[in-house]
């Protein structure tokens, strides 16, 4: 059997796309716009957002951008609905969105702690359950997509880490147990987990901003975003009775 890497089955459709204004959520949304369908880009930074819909007037699809803060409860339910008001039922939903802060656990700080959990977690995971509510009123083949991580998977000895390998151990059961409820269901929506390695994007400055970078990062192989964005791609692809469940994907060379 052969396959045909090809998104024609999405052409026109809609996506949804959190933390789409930076590095991996900014490839994977200019990449669909490129293929042809509508993407809803949301995060925090509307600026960034307006000015990506600039650069990609003319592609085959359109991006329309959404402010969206999604550890705020209320916003990710808000822009949800508008979206398929503005624009029809969702077909894809790329779960991005994430961060971390600098911090540490035994004398940590709690307000830093929350900010990862809601982001990483529950933001997440009210994101899947708008966009399946969306999904199953009009019974689509949809495909909901988590960008984790291997720190999902392993306990990585770096130093003020704090709770981010938490919430992305949590991410990973999440997506099983979503995966579960779906099959419950009989639902036609694929749940795929993708875990990345290091990926050289803003995420690290944004963690080590007021403080010492990891040991030995300057020297690290990384993959880039547009790697992630490559495995979306080849995810979202693959036919309908198709469903991957986790990818990881680190540098070569690497241990993780």
């Amino acid at each position: 059997m052969s396959y045909s890497f090809s998104l024609n089955k999405f052409v026109g459709k809609v996506a949804v796309v959190t933390g789409a204004s930076a590095g991996i959520g900014k490839s994977i949304a200019e990449s669909l716009v490129k293929q042809g369908l509508v993407v809803a880009a949301l995060a925090r930074r509307f600026d960034r957002l307006q000015q990506m819909s600039k650069q990609l007037n003319g592609e085959k699809g359109k991006l329309v951008p959404y402010q969206c803060d999604v550890s705020q409860q209320d916003q990710i339910i808000s822009v949800f609905k508008k979206i398929t008001s503005e624009l029809g039922p969702i077909h894809i939903l790329v779960n991005n969105a994430g961060l971390s802060r600098m911090t540490t656990i035994i004398d940590g700080d709690i307000d830093k702690w929350k900010l990862a959990l809601d982001t990483n977690l529950l933001g997440a995971t009210i994101c899947i359950r708008e966009a399946i509510a969306s999904m199953k009123s009009a019974n689509i083949k949809g495909h909901i997509i988590n960008i984790n991580s291997v720190l999902g998977h392993v306990v990585a000895d770096l130093p003020t880490l704090n709770v981010y390998p938490a919430t992305k151990h949590g991410l990973t059961a999440m997506t099983e147990t979503v995966r579960f409820e779906i099959i419950k269901e009989n639902l036609p929506i694929k749940i795929t987990s993708i875990s990345p390695g290091y990926v050289k994007t803003e995420f690290v400055s944004a963690f080590t901003s007021g403080g010492p970078p990891f040991p030995g990062l300057a020297e690290m192989r990384g993959l880039e975003s547009e790697d992630i964005r490559d495995t979306v791609l080849y995810v979202l692809s693959t036919p309908d009775h198709v469903n991957i469940q986790e990818l990881t994907v680190t540098a070569q060379g690497t241990k993780m």
